[in-house]
């Protein structure tokens, strides 16, 4: 049996990673609410700018995810993510002090950019920190801070709006994220063996734990060997077509549920926020029984296929059965988020080390380029068709695709051999 790593790693580092996530996902989610909460007539924003503004953001998220993901394997996840959370921060208040859809653009545009490197760096740092079998639960605990930011940040910004008005939600929010650069700058360290909270039989115990996974993994010899590599096309594809599902819901959720009879954007942000707290249930019970059983499969693809379901049933019944459309959104919320902790765990595990970086970087670049699609894609059919019954079919397509990759790519978990003794025991 193999000895326990040290608990303390879990309340150390999983909390800041936590927090850090949280910040950086404001921005991408607080902008719909904006748009709803009279953004778009204050700063003359046409339908069609409004779709390119609210898809900018990972525009530019795709075009820096393998440098900064490199950068953080080779160098230093710790540096790069402390300057991206001042940065992101600064550009995050300065969204409501902006005079004109000029400016506007560029800062979306370049919030993309200072983000692109956090997800695939946060990644890359707790693959160095928990081991094969902690790192789906490592894994959500990281993105949870996604469906759990926009769960209070839902409820949050329907009242900030309606007290205080738009600029001030994205000041207010924005702020955050320059305090809490040096609070991780203190709290987070590159490696265990950096760890001066932790002893050295500690240290050295997961670090050697964390060697002996990659002995069984053959390295290739660079970046464009791995690129070629079928199965991390595969991941790419299966990541951009689920992006065009979770982004396309995100940011046009709150404008779904304001467009039902009656409703304020106090009652847009409290039911907004519900699919979020589904998300977060499904997330956490995901992680633990894939970490438990070792299967990540049986984790991702049922899941993507509910929220297609759900999706393409919630649109087509229409806002005259608003409550049962509403049901089904709930559900397609919570199931879209449900298989990230397995799936980037099933990432690490079938990629080697020396490449995962870039590879991952990769993947989660093609994810925002699927993400500003789906964003893109969504607006301008909502506003070409005057509903969201074309918008919505086409995230529960790009679902479905995903969900067949996914069976294709992601490999069963390995039987275990049972021994002649077993067998003598059980036939006794």
């Amino acid at each position: 049996m193999k000895p326990q790593l040290a608990r303390r790693r879990w309340f150390r580092i999983i909390p800041v990673v936590f927090v850090t996530y949280s910040l950086a996902y404001l921005d991408r989610a607080n902008f719909g609410f904006a748009v709803a909460g009279g953004m778009s007539e204050d700063l003359g924003i046409t339908p069609n700018t409004s779709t390119l503004l609210s898809s900018l953001f990972f525009l530019g998220y795709f075009f820096f995810q393998i440098p900064g993901a490199h950068y953080a394997a080779t160098r230093t996840a710790k540096k790069l993510i402390f300057i991206s959370l001042i940065l992101w921060g600064g550009l995050a208040a300065a969204t409501g002090m902006v005079a004109d859809t000029n400016t506007l653009i560029v800062i979306r545009f370049m919030l993309g950019v200072v983000e692109s490197a956090v997800m695939p760096a946060m990644l890359i740092l707790l693959s160095q920190w928990f081991t094969k079998e902690e790192r789906s639960r490592a894994n959500t605990f990281l993105i949870l801070g996604n469906p759990v930011t926009v769960l209070w940040m839902s409820v949050l910004s329907g009242y900030l709006i309606e007290s205080m008005g738009w600029r001030w939600m994205f000041i207010l929010q924005g702020a955050p994220g320059i305090v809490w650069a040096f609070i991780w700058w203190k709290l987070i360290d590159e490696r265990p063996i950096n760890a001066d909270w932790l002893t050295t039989e500690e240290k050295l115990a997961v670090e050697a734990r964390l060697s002996e996974e990659q002995a069984g993994i053959k390295p290739v010899k660079n970046y464009a060997e791995a690129f070629k590599s079928k199965k991390v096309i595969l991941l790419c594809l299966q990541y951009l077509l689920w992006s065009v599902g979770v982004y396309g819901f995100v940011m046009w959720l709150p404008s779904i549920i304001k467009a039902a009879p009656d409703m304020n954007m106090v009652n847009t942000g409290w039911l907004s926020s519900v699919p979020y707290l589904f998300a977060v249930i499904g997330m956490l019970a995901a992680s633990y029984f894939s970490d438990k059983t070792g299967n990540r499969k049986i984790f991702v693809w049922p899941f993507l296929l509910i929220a297609a379901v759900c999706l393409y049933g919630a649109v087509w019944l229409g806002p005259d059965q608003f409550w049962i459309s509403y049901a089904l959104l709930v559900a397609a919320g919570g199931a879209l988020y449900t298989p990230y902790g397995p799936f980037f765990a099933a990432i690490a595990e079938i990629l080697p080390k020396n490449v995962a970086g870039g590879a991952i970087g990769l993947i989660n670049s093609l994810g925002a380029l699927g993400s500003f699609a789906g964003s893109y894609l969504v607006g301008y059919l909502n506003t070409a068709t005057g509903n969201f019954n074309a918008s919505y079919t086409l995230m529960a397509v790009a679902l479905v695709l995903a969900t067949i990759i996914t069976i294709i790519v992601i490999p069963a978990p390995a039987r275990r051999q049972v021994s002649p003794a077993e067998v003598k025991t059980f036939d006794h």
